[in-house]
């Protein structure tokens, strides 16, 4: 791993081709997450989307990402299997993942929960407040008691994932509705945290805390030089050091 910390940032791509969207991201989600990421010092940045070969995701690629984003939306069943395969190859040793809005729906992420990651949701321009439930957690490093996003797209309870490892943040909207929206996972040797506000159609990741919060998470789920062991014990039992092998006759 290299000093910096070398994210890939993941989107789609496809809902910025409406007029409604390319309005608020003209040049895409990914190229504004990639942008707030990259302001910070030690961090470094590429973007990878849906269209492109192998969705951008190449082993090279891979190999050289400490931590991935992942946006998604509408277009989760034509991510192909193989490198869901390869994304989940590299969480489990070591690589951070951070799944935004709708990446609940996303492959990798139903994949690594071992759920469907279901959940109620209603468009309708919501006020939403985010508490922070773990105000000594590195993501929430920062933030006050709460922040609000001035409009939103609900998504409430039940969601259909296991238990959180830990659970930094809970949202309620203004049509009363609760939600886990900022949950953190282990897998192995990687960490992954999903973290719900950012419909396409509203300016949430120009939003000073919710850029704030996927700082943090990316500092949080970078690789911490953990490895698996090379082999394990091949060695036989007569071979290690202080074996003594068991005297029956005084067992009898």
């Amino acid at each position: 791993m290299s000093d910096a910390i070398r994210v890939t940032v993941w989107n789609e791509f496809r809902h910025e081709r409406d007029d409604d969207v390319k309005a608020v991201y003209p040049d895409g989600i990914h190229n504004v997450i990639a942008g707030f990421l990259g302001e910070q010092d030690g961090v470094e940045t590429r973007t990878a989307t849906l269209d492109e070969p192998e969705h951008g995701l190449t082993r090279e690629v891979l190999d050289n990402t400490d931590v991935l984003t992942w946006w998604g939306h509408l277009h989760h069943d034509e991510v192909d299997d193989e490198i869901v395969e390869r994304v989940q190859h590299r969480v489990i040793n070591g690589m951070g993942l951070i799944c935004l809005h709708s990446a609940h729906l996303s492959k990798i992420f139903r994949r690594l929960m071992g759920t469907d990651c279901m959940l109620r949701w209603r468009e309708a321009s919501e006020r939403e407040r985010v508490w922070v439930l773990e105000p000594g957690h590195p993501i929430a490093r920062g933030l006050g008691s709460y922040f609000e996003v001035p409009e939103s797209e609900m998504y409430g309870e039940r969601f259909d994932i296991p238990a959180p490892d830990e659970l930094i943040f809970t949202s309620w909207f203004q049509g009363g509705d609760v939600f886990r929206s900022g949950c953190c996972y282990r897998r192995s040797l990687g960490r992954i945290f999903y973290f719900s506000p950012g419909h396409e159609t509203f300016p949430i990741y120009f939003q000073d805390e919710v850029q704030t919060v996927i700082k943090n998470a990316v500092q949080w789920a970078a690789p911490t030089g953990a490895a698996w062991p090379i082999e394990g014990n091949t060695l036989p039992l007569e071979d290690l050091p202080g074996y003594e092998p068991p005297d029956f006759a005084q067992r009898m």
